[in-house]
């Protein structure tokens, strides 16, 4: 930011009472949140994220209709900047940007959608192209047709990266001219029910949480040919869940040595520890709250968004043992996301 401060945007469902985006500064040295505003944004503002400078954030509406939002965050409340634009699906959940787009991963009508970004970073008026997923797996209910949950570059910024829980895939696609077009799809075990995914950073590895069974497969990645290589599936649990295990976030510590998962039911995070191809489970902690949506990590602190307890709760990893210690949480009803500056 222009002013030296760190901030964190927090995204909630505003359905349930969520105050929409909420903007928090984040103290350098101890990662507490302190509330600076909150501003009714788009009706469900589930997934965010920031513009490489930090000038201009992105929002999706998670609603039937399905649309995406730019606003300014130049001061300590977000500001629109143009309409929101139709996505041509369903209950977006997830959003990025690549490529001089923001892409947006549609759960509902499971499709990926591609809206161009203009030099000032607003957005055009309409998508450039919706790439619309096939296929469904054995879970029913819910596994009856694709259920697109993330989209990402991966890191060499070649390929979009889709991730089908309701498909069971992994799907390496191409953008050229505002399309997006499908170049390889990777199967993982079905019935996995693959959520979010997270890349080693030398960009060499791939670490994909399944929504729908509590373990992260482990994926070798090869950037030069777009290929996703599943070479393990290792479980986020010390054993059998005792009720509902629902992962949903996953980060990869700066240095590479850790992965954390949160997983909601069971309200805990998982640490894993990286060895060459393999994970190992390490432990697993307390989210501090109720159902973490969401998990985001920045300078050695992780940050959960709890959204049936309605807090942001943030954590210092143990830069050896990669174990989180809490640190302390603030107020936010229904939330959904942290996406850090």
């Amino acid at each position: 930011m222009a002013d030296g401060r760190r901030r964190a945007f927090i995204g909630s469902f505003t359905a349930a009472g969520g105050p929409g985006i909420v903007t928090a500064e984040v103290d350098a040295g101890s990662g507490a949140l302190t509330v600076l505003s909150s501003v009714q944004a788009v009706p469900d503002p589930s997934c965010l994220t920031l513009a490489p400078d930090g000038e201009t954030l992105y929002a999706v509406s998670e609603t039937a209709e399905g649309t995406v939002a730019a606003y300014r965050v130049a001061g300590d409340k977000p500001e629109p900047a143009g309409r929101p634009v139709p996505v041509g699906g369903s209950g977006p959940t997830h959003l990025s940007l690549f490529a001089g787009h923001v892409l947006t991963a549609n759960y509902g009508s499971g499709s990926v959608t591609a809206v161009p970004v203009r030099p000032d970073g607003s957005l055009a008026r309409s998508a450039s192209g919706v790439l619309r997923h096939t296929g469904a797996g054995p879970h029913t209910p819910r596994q009856q047709g694709p259920h697109a949950h993330q989209v990402l570059p991966d890191p060499s910024g070649r390929w979009a990266v889709s991730v089908d829980l309701g498909t069971d895939s992994v799907r390496v696609c191409t953008l050229v001219d505002g399309t997006l077009t499908l170049y390889r799809e990777t199967a993982l075990r079905p019935g996995s029910g693959p959520r979010h995914l997270a890349f080693h950073p030398d960009g060499s590895y791939a670490y994909v949480v399944n929504e729908l069974s509590p373990s992260v497969t482990v994926c070798r990645w090869d950037a030069a040919e777009g290929v996703l290589t599943p070479l393990s599936e290792i479980p986020v649990l010390p054993g059998a869940p005792a009720g509902d295990a629902y992962p949903s976030g996953i980060v990869t510590s700066s240095d590479g040595r850790f992965v954390w998962t949160a997983i909601r039911g069971e309200d805990v995070l998982s640490v894993l520890a990286v060895r060459g191809e393999e994970l190992r489970l390490v432990t697993t902690v307390p989210c501090g709250g109720h159902w973490p949506r969401a998990l985001a990590a920045s300078d050695g602190f992780l940050y959960v968004a709890n959204e049936r307890s309605g807090d942001v709760t943030w954590f210092a990893a143990d830069p050896l043992t990669g174990v989180p210690r809490r640190g302390g949480s603030i107020r936010v009803t229904a939330a959904s996301c942290v996406a850090l500056a």
